[in-house]
């Protein structure tokens, strides 16, 4: 979801460049606000916290709440049958969201998702800008997500890094090791020989994204990575919060591992991205500003596309290292080297 709340917040830039003077409400999931935090664009934050406000006593108080603020227009970018209700209860003279047939009556304009694209920008975002066309055809076709750090913010984590032996003058990458789940987490031996090969190409220092609870996860990662990996390996610096990864993140040469919201992020923050799609995510969606140089994906697709046909992404999450072993680490050496070339070359 963070990197859905990070990507929808580019409306907001559009709003506000067109009506300045409007108020701009973003109702979010409460543990997503971090990555949209200081974003000038945005008056107000309504955090939705599921475990407390989807209880049905709790869920009539929070859409009566919605009522009382008389939107004139709500955005659905959610488009679930919970957030249809929200729009249809705020009485919106123009609510609109996708075309789904069991949530369209809420809606008095509904988008279907486009099939071709008209940017290299991603349909994640094409079809998040073209819900503002039911307010008018003037808005542009795309708008790149983007994180407002604080210079305090990227200032402790440059002092931490620091003190922590990070030499800044030399590459430096942070890993996306662990994917949201098991489904979309590429192979840990896998994974261990993409980051031998970035050591052995660069000479990179690497630091790992995870969470105290995945620190078992991580220390399976690094036990499998060769002694010379382990070396460049800094452990022990981790973000202990989402601002506080974005602002160690921001001082790094690259992001690469597994797709999903930190890659979104790092793209959010101009820091080249190398991102391993899960075999049942569709890559088109979510490869977003591929450039072929800082910003790069691999998918089974790319390499073994005829052994996907025939299976749903509920079928490939189910069995998701069947299918993870289509794309073993050799054949993403290629265009990963590529990418850590381009990517330090921009640092220059």
């Amino acid at each position: 979801m963070i990197g859905d709340v990070l990507t929808s917040s580019i409306l907001f830039e559009a709003l506000k460049e067109k009506f300045p003077a409007a108020q701009m409400h973003f109702l979010i999931h409460r543990h997503t606000a971090p990555v949209v935090a200081h974003n000038p664009y945005i008056d107000e934050f309504i955090l939705f916290d599921p475990k407390v406000d989807e209880k049905p006593l709790n869920f009539f108080r929070f859409l009566q709440t919605i009522k009382k603020q008389h939107y004139d227009i709500v955005i659905d970018v959610y488009s679930k049958i919970n957030t249809a209700i929200i729009s249809a209860w705020s009485g919106a003279r123009i609510r609109s969201s996708y075309h789904k047939w069991y949530t369209q009556k809420a809606y008095t304009h509904t988008f279907q998702n486009k099939q071709h694209l008209d940017t290299n920008a991603g349909f994640a975002i094409e079809n998040r800008m073209q819900l503002l066309k039911a307010i008018s055809p003037e808005f542009p076709v795309e708008i790149k997500p983007k994180i407002y750090l604080t210079s305090e913010e990227t200032g402790a984590a440059k002092q931490r890094l620091l003190a922590d032996g990070i030499n800044l003058e030399k590459p430096l990458f942070m890993c996306g090791i662990l994917g949201s789940s098991e489904a979309k987490t590429y192979p840990l031996p896998y994974m261990a020989k993409i980051l031998d090969f970035v050591v052995k190409k660069t000479g990179a220092q690497l630091l790992f994204n995870y969470i105290p609870k995945q620190v078992e996860e991580a220390g399976k990662l690094y036990d499998l990575c060769k002694p010379e990996t382990q070396k460049q390996v800094f452990f022990d610096i981790f973000g202990t919060s989402l601002r506080d990864f974005m602002s160690i993140t921001s001082h790094c040469d690259g992001l690469l591992g597994n797709e999903g919201g930190a890659v979104n992020m790092a793209k959010a923050l101009d820091i080249p991205t190398f991102a391993i799609f899960s075999p049942q995510i569709k890559k088109e969606n979510w490869s977003l500003y591929e450039n072929g140089t800082t910003n790069i994906s691999v998918h089974v697709a790319d390499f073994n596309f005829q052994e996907l046909e025939g299976h749903t992404g509920r079928e490939i999450a189910k069995n998701p290292v069947q299918f993870y072993e289509l794309l073993p680490p050799n054949l993403i050496f290629a265009k990963l080297e590529h990418f850590m070339n381009e990517a330090l070359a921009s640092k220059n």
